[in-house]
């Protein structure tokens, strides 16, 4: 069982206030102003420092004041600096927009934060800050996705989980077939099994495997596409389509991993009782058609049933249906042979007599 993540408004405040830690931390870390290097007797020795006033020094106050978990005294540093050389040509540009995005995330507005991160994404492609700046925008649509509201008039109580789905998809455009593209595509189609958003979660998992086919997460999406397409049949009355998918799904995932498939259950019994379940739907239809009348679209429908599921019980049923009518006999019936004006094609007439249903997913064939 997958459970929902949810993030109250405490949690999201809590949530918000460790990821400050670790941007600070990281920023300190990995991007200070200040040199050090090894001497000889083993210890750090600090070799550089810069000239005060210089946008290095400046922009290393802000990475500072971040680590000491000051954001609104860097953010205020960077907006000044900021808006002196936006219009210029300035290399530490790029820096300095993810610097104050990560100072914005970090004083509880990740939302505004994705302004700075975009303009680093579109305006600086080229720079170290590129690929950073997606995985802020990852991050905050992982969050998104996992519950955490976006602010409205101070409050967190408006939905992210759209935000949340673009910026996963952004991503995956962004910089295709990386490490990180996988992670949003494999987490956003999790995303969609986790809300029963099943019509989604078996395309999303399907181009998973179309763009990563060696990820370490294969195994996985191939049994939860298969999984997602089985629950999205509703039952005789509708359309039969994700069976039918799901039985070639189930065979190509039983040839590649023959153990697991076996383990799970995914094996030549399931593809029986989808036959079975295909096979009534194919009865279902045709009985439609003979209470309206058709009968040449009945024994067209009837003939496929036993010719196609043979060995089923309905496709037995179906015999007996067209033994007592003489149609066993002679020829099968030509498709369009006294076919009744505005018939409905095999699989949708029936949805046109009973009361529509609920939109809510459910399993109706295994």
């Amino acid at each position: 069982m997958v459970t929902k993540c949810r993030t109250s408004r405490f949690g999201g405040r809590v949530l918000l206030a460790s990821w400050a830690v670790g941007l600070g931390a990281w920023s300190a870390m990995g991007q200070s102003s200040k040199r050090f290097e090894l001497d000889g007797s083993g210890q750090f020795e600090r070799t550089s420092v810069p000239e005060p006033g210089s946008d290095e020094e400046i922009l290393g106050r802000a990475r500072e004041l971040l680590a000491n978990d000051k954001p609104a005294q860097a953010r205020s540093i960077l907006n000044t600096w900021i808006e002196e050389h936006s219009r210029e040509d300035n290399p530490y540009l790029a820096e300095a927009y993810l610097l104050r995005g990560d100072a914005i995330t970090a004083d509880g507005n990740e939302y505004k934060a994705l302004y700075d991160y975009e303009a680093v994404i579109n305006e600086f492609p080229a720079s170290p800050e590129f690929v950073t700046a997606l995985e802020r925008e990852l991050e905050i649509g992982l969050r998104y996705l996992g519950g955490l509201r976006r602010r409205f008039l101070g409050l967190r109580i408006e939905s992210g989980t759209s935000i949340g789905e673009e910026l996963l998809v952004r991503v995956q455009e962004r910089l295709p077939r990386s490490q990180l593209a996988e992670r949003a595509a494999i987490e956003l189609a999790d995303y969609y099994y986790r809300v029963r958003d099943l019509e989604m979660a078996a395309e999303m998992y399907g181009i998973f495997l179309t763009n990563f086919p060696e990820s370490q997460h294969r195994k996985k999406a191939m049994q939860r596409r298969i999984y997602s397409n089985i629950a999205r049949f509703k039952g005789p009355r509708y359309n039969a389509a994700p069976l039918i998918e799901a039985q070639y799904l189930v065979e190509g995932f039983a040839q590649t991993y023959p153990a697991d498939a076996s383990a799970a259950g995914l094996n030549d019994a399931l593809v029986a009782r989808l036959d079975e379940s295909l096979a009534t739907q194919m009865l279902t239809t045709s009985q439609w058609y003979l209470k309206r009348g058709d009968r040449a679209s009945a024994r067209l429908s009837l003939g496929r049933l036993v010719r196609e599921h043979p060995g089923t019980v309905a496709a037995s049923r179906a015999a007996e249906i067209m033994a007592d009518r003489g149609w066993l006999a002679g020829p099968a019936a030509p498709e369009a042979e006294g076919a009744s004006e505005g018939a409905s094609p095999e699989g949708a007439g029936p949805e046109e007599t009973t009361e529509p249903a609920d939109s809510g997913e459910t399993a109706g064939g295994g």
